[in-house]
């Protein structure tokens, strides 16, 4: 599961690394606590253009009449992509990268949950695999909507949680986002062992309200 990040990439940044054209709606960083149905920042690429804009959190399917008539979709399954209704065009047609420092996990110690912090072994941006969806209101508004895809963890990150969001490499983005052609679904695999670390920040970051660097700071002993 991913559904806590930090983005402290800053804009300019992450549109030359992507070769991108920035919109004008662009959410504000860094930020360190970003939840589910909060804006993120995502690559597309349409009509041979990469653009790098706006995305609600959480991908609403065509046929809800309100973003609340489903399960909040801010995750998908890598396994199950291609067969869910509500994911499968989007993987055909609609992928998207989405640039994150890092993203937290629990684990529990009795009743309370312990937050670790993931972030890149290399200290690189984490580009995480996603699908997007335009969703129009019943007035007519249109909202651009994502999900972020995972798979099964492996290596240490098994014993954290039991999902990983897939992290695509450099080489891979013109494959993802459907600028190389077909093939993209070999994609959707963790990353070697080694290519994650985490450590255990303090518990301020269970509470969906907290914001600041410092909650991605390591907890000392």
């Amino acid at each position: 599961m991913c559904g806590r990040i930090a983005i402290t990439l800053p804009h300019d940044a992450m549109t030359r690394l992507f070769a991108a054209t920035p919109a004008n709606d662009l959410p504000p960083v860094p930020r360190y606590n970003v939840t589910p149905t909060s804006a993120l920042a995502v690559v597309v690429a349409q009509g041979g253009n990469r653009r790098y804009g706006a995305m609600r959190w959480g991908l609403i399917p065509r046929w809800y009449k309100h973003p609340t008539d489903g399960p909040l979709l801010f995750n998908a399954r890598a396994e199950t992509l291609a067969e869910k209704p509500a994911f499968a065009e989007a993987a055909r047609k609609r992928r998207c990268l989405i640039p994150v420092s890092g993203f937290y996990e629990w684990t529990r110690d009795g009743d309370t949950r312990l937050p670790w912090y993931v972030t890149r072994a290399d200290g690189d941006p984490m580009i995480l695999a996603g699908v997007w969806q335009t969703w129009t209101d019943p007035q007519g508004t249109r909202l651009a909507t994502c999900a972020v895809i995972t798979t099964a963890a492996q290596g240490p990150m098994a014993a954290l949680h039991d999902r990983v969001p897939v992290i695509v490499e450099t080489g891979d983005w013109p494959l993802w986002l459907g600028e190389a052609g077909h093939g993209a679904a070999r994609l959707m695999r963790p990353l070697a062992d080694d290519a994650l670390t985490m450590h255990r920040v303090g518990t301020a970051v269970n509470s969906n309200r907290a914001e600041g660097p410092e909650l991605i700071d390591p907890l000392l002993d």
